[in-house]
């Protein structure tokens, strides 16, 4: 790599550092308020039979399924965490790249800011509540999460062709170009 390229990969994980870490902290700090305006206090609503503000504790996953497994948590989250770095240090510094690497920056930090809650209090704390359809209680990292699952499908699915998106797996592409050749070979 040269120089240039080194700046522009340390500059790109800067931003993406940078964003991740803002988005933890207004995570942390509605969870804060959470905390301290709706524990132990009657719900705040603020569309009558839609939707409100109750305080929550979730000591398992999306949606409150496997309830007390924080070590199982802490794990497979830790390794999410891990993958999602490893692909952003993959991704190429370009424009074309950059939704990509702002959506697997999203996800990070959804992905960090519910496992901040785990380590320190052993559940997460959420507040948004749709009594409408009475959707499970859930906070602002879940919303990350969710969107930027959805995003990455999509991204996945209908905006990146299967060869740019190699690049975050290049054993497959050498296994892939390995296949080509011995087909080639075989003619």
């Amino acid at each position: 790599m040269d120089n240039n390229s080194n700046n522009k990969k340390r500059s790109s994980l800067l931003y993406c550092t940078v964003l991740a870490a803002l988005l933890v902290a207004l995570d942390q700090f509605t969870k804060h308020l959470a905390v301290l305006h709706l524990m132990d206090k009657p719900p705040i609503v603020l569309i009558k039979g839609v939707f409100e503000l109750t305080y929550a504790t979730n000591k398992g996953a999306a949606f409150g399924v496997l309830q007390n497994r924080q070590g199982f948590f802490l794990l497979v989250t830790s390794l999410v965490l891990l993958v999602l770095v490893y692909f952003t240090l993959r991704l190429p510094e370009t424009k074309r790249y950059l939704p990509l690497r702002l959506t697997v920056c999203c996800l990070f930090a959804g992905a960090l800011g519910n496992l901040i809650d785990r380590v320190r209090l052993g559940y997460v704390v959420d507040f948004f509540y749709f009594s409408l359809i009475d959707f499970p209680v859930f906070n602002v990292a879940d919303c990350y999460v969710v969107v930027s699952s959805i995003l990455l499908a999509v991204l996945i699915l209908f905006v990146y062709k299967e060869e740019e998106l190699a690049v975050l797996l290049p054993a497959r592409k050498k296994n892939s170009d390995l296949q080509e050749r011995d087909e080639e070979g075989r003619k």
